[in-house]
Protein backbone atom coordinates (compact mmCIF):
# COMPACT_ATOMS: atom_id res chain seq x y z
CA UNK A 1 0.00 0.00 0.00
CA UNK A 2 3.01 2.34 0.45
CA UNK A 3 3.50 1.79 -3.44
CA UNK A 4 -0.17 3.13 -4.06
CA UNK A 5 0.37 6.25 -1.70
CA UNK A 6 3.39 7.07 -3.20
CA UNK A 7 1.81 7.06 -6.70
CA UNK A 8 -0.66 8.83 -5.69
CA UNK A 9 1.45 12.10 -5.08
CA UNK A 10 3.65 10.66 -8.02
CA UNK A 11 1.81 8.46 -10.69
CA UNK A 12 3.88 9.19 -13.57
CA UNK A 13 7.09 8.41 -12.88
CA UNK A 14 7.76 6.55 -9.67
CA UNK A 15 9.37 4.01 -8.86
CA UNK A 16 9.21 2.19 -6.03
CA UNK A 17 11.66 1.91 -3.58
CA UNK A 18 11.94 -1.57 -4.26
CA UNK A 19 13.10 -1.02 -7.69
CA UNK A 20 9.54 -2.29 -9.47
CA UNK A 21 7.25 -0.27 -11.82
CA UNK A 22 3.57 0.18 -10.91
CA UNK A 23 1.41 -0.96 -13.66
CA UNK A 24 0.25 1.73 -16.19
CA UNK A 25 -3.84 0.56 -15.19
CA UNK A 26 -3.11 0.67 -11.64
CA UNK A 27 -1.45 4.05 -11.56
CA UNK A 28 -4.39 5.65 -13.63
CA UNK A 29 -6.80 3.74 -11.40
CA UNK A 30 -4.64 5.19 -9.08
CA UNK A 31 -4.95 8.68 -9.93
CA UNK A 32 -8.89 8.41 -10.91
CA UNK A 33 -9.24 7.38 -7.64
CA UNK A 34 -7.30 10.43 -6.16
CA UNK A 35 -9.49 12.98 -7.72
CA UNK A 36 -13.07 10.97 -6.39
CA UNK A 37 -12.05 11.08 -3.34
CA UNK A 38 -14.49 14.83 -3.06
CA UNK A 39 -11.54 17.15 -3.99
CA UNK A 40 -12.02 20.31 -5.84
CA UNK A 41 -9.85 19.31 -9.25
CA UNK A 42 -7.36 21.73 -8.37
CA UNK A 43 -5.72 19.57 -5.76
CA UNK A 44 -4.56 17.76 -8.90
CA UNK A 45 -2.45 20.62 -9.96
CA UNK A 46 0.21 20.95 -6.89
CA UNK A 47 1.98 17.71 -5.56
CA UNK A 48 -0.51 16.17 -2.63
CA UNK A 49 1.60 15.99 1.06
CA UNK A 50 3.74 18.78 0.59
CA UNK A 51 4.77 19.70 4.00
CA UNK A 52 6.63 23.02 4.42
CA UNK A 53 10.26 21.93 4.50
CA UNK A 54 10.85 21.77 1.37
CA UNK A 55 14.92 20.11 1.73
CA UNK A 56 13.36 17.19 2.05
CA UNK A 57 12.43 16.16 -1.62
CA UNK A 58 9.87 13.57 -2.26
CA UNK A 59 11.29 10.01 -4.14
CA UNK A 60 11.21 9.59 -7.50
CA UNK A 61 12.18 7.10 -10.05
CA UNK A 62 13.51 7.60 -13.81
CA UNK A 63 12.27 8.05 -17.12
CA UNK A 64 10.67 5.57 -19.13
CA UNK A 65 12.71 3.78 -21.86
CA UNK A 66 11.42 2.92 -25.40
CA UNK A 67 12.92 -0.48 -24.70
CA UNK A 68 10.08 -1.02 -21.98
CA UNK A 69 7.41 1.04 -24.05
CA UNK A 70 8.00 -1.15 -26.89
CA UNK A 71 6.67 -3.85 -24.38
CA UNK A 72 3.33 -1.70 -23.99
CA UNK A 73 -0.14 -2.18 -25.71
CA UNK A 74 -1.40 0.79 -27.70
CA UNK A 75 -4.07 1.40 -24.62
CA UNK A 76 -1.42 1.35 -22.32
CA UNK A 77 1.00 3.62 -23.69
CA UNK A 78 -2.20 5.54 -24.16
CA UNK A 79 -3.01 5.77 -20.56
CA UNK A 80 0.41 6.19 -19.41
CA UNK A 81 0.56 9.15 -21.62
CA UNK A 82 -2.41 10.57 -19.89
CA UNK A 83 -0.67 9.90 -16.44
CA UNK A 84 2.76 11.68 -18.02
CA UNK A 85 0.36 14.64 -18.71
CA UNK A 86 -0.89 15.35 -15.67
CA UNK A 87 2.20 14.42 -14.22
CA UNK A 88 3.83 17.41 -16.39
CA UNK A 89 0.85 19.78 -16.13
CA UNK A 90 1.31 19.30 -11.59
CA UNK A 91 4.71 19.80 -11.76
CA UNK A 92 4.95 22.93 -14.40
CA UNK A 93 2.17 24.25 -11.56
CA UNK A 94 4.22 23.49 -8.82
CA UNK A 95 7.11 25.04 -9.96
CA UNK A 96 5.29 28.42 -10.69
CA UNK A 97 3.99 28.73 -7.53
CA UNK A 98 6.99 28.25 -5.86
CA UNK A 99 8.58 30.25 -8.20
CA UNK A 100 6.22 33.47 -7.58
CA UNK A 101 7.50 32.65 -3.65
CA UNK A 102 10.95 32.77 -4.55
CA UNK A 103 11.53 29.13 -3.64
CA UNK A 104 13.25 26.53 -6.22
CA UNK A 105 11.41 23.48 -7.18
CA UNK A 106 13.40 20.35 -5.41
CA UNK A 107 14.33 17.92 -8.18
CA UNK A 108 13.85 20.12 -11.03
CA UNK A 109 15.06 17.47 -13.47
CA UNK A 110 11.51 15.54 -12.72
CA UNK A 111 10.31 17.95 -15.13
CA UNK A 112 12.70 16.95 -17.65
CA UNK A 113 12.26 12.93 -17.02
CA UNK A 114 8.36 13.77 -17.78
CA UNK A 115 8.80 15.30 -21.18
CA UNK A 116 11.11 13.12 -22.09
CA UNK A 117 9.35 9.70 -20.97
CA UNK A 118 6.73 11.51 -23.34
CA UNK A 119 9.04 11.78 -26.50
CA UNK A 120 9.73 8.33 -25.88
CA UNK A 121 5.91 7.35 -26.09
CA UNK A 122 5.81 9.27 -29.78
CA UNK A 123 8.66 7.43 -30.56
CA UNK A 124 7.43 4.08 -29.99
CA UNK A 125 3.83 5.10 -31.58
CA UNK A 126 5.50 6.66 -34.32
CA UNK A 127 7.78 3.55 -35.18
CA UNK A 128 4.44 1.15 -34.71
CA UNK A 129 2.98 3.81 -37.32
CA UNK A 130 5.74 3.65 -39.47
CA UNK A 131 5.30 -0.43 -40.08
CA UNK A 132 1.66 -0.18 -41.39
CA UNK A 133 1.99 -0.98 -44.68
CA UNK A 134 -1.21 0.63 -45.75
CA UNK A 135 -0.04 4.36 -46.69
CA UNK A 136 -3.26 6.06 -46.17
CA UNK A 137 -3.72 4.19 -42.32
CA UNK A 138 0.20 5.08 -41.78
CA UNK A 139 -0.53 8.63 -42.51
CA UNK A 140 -3.78 8.63 -39.94
CA UNK A 141 -1.91 7.20 -37.47
CA UNK A 142 0.70 9.39 -37.65
CA UNK A 143 -1.63 12.26 -37.49
CA UNK A 144 -2.84 11.50 -34.75
CA UNK A 145 0.41 10.82 -33.02
CA UNK A 146 1.52 14.29 -33.75
CA UNK A 147 -1.58 15.84 -32.61
CA UNK A 148 -0.35 15.27 -29.05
Amino acid sequence: MAILARTLRQPAVALATTGQWMSVAGAATASEAATTKGSTGLEAFFEAGREADLEKSPPYGRGWRASELRLKSWDDLHKLWYVLYKEKNMLLSQELMLRSQNVRLPNPERIQKVKNSMCQIKQVLTERALLEEDPRKRNILKKIINAK
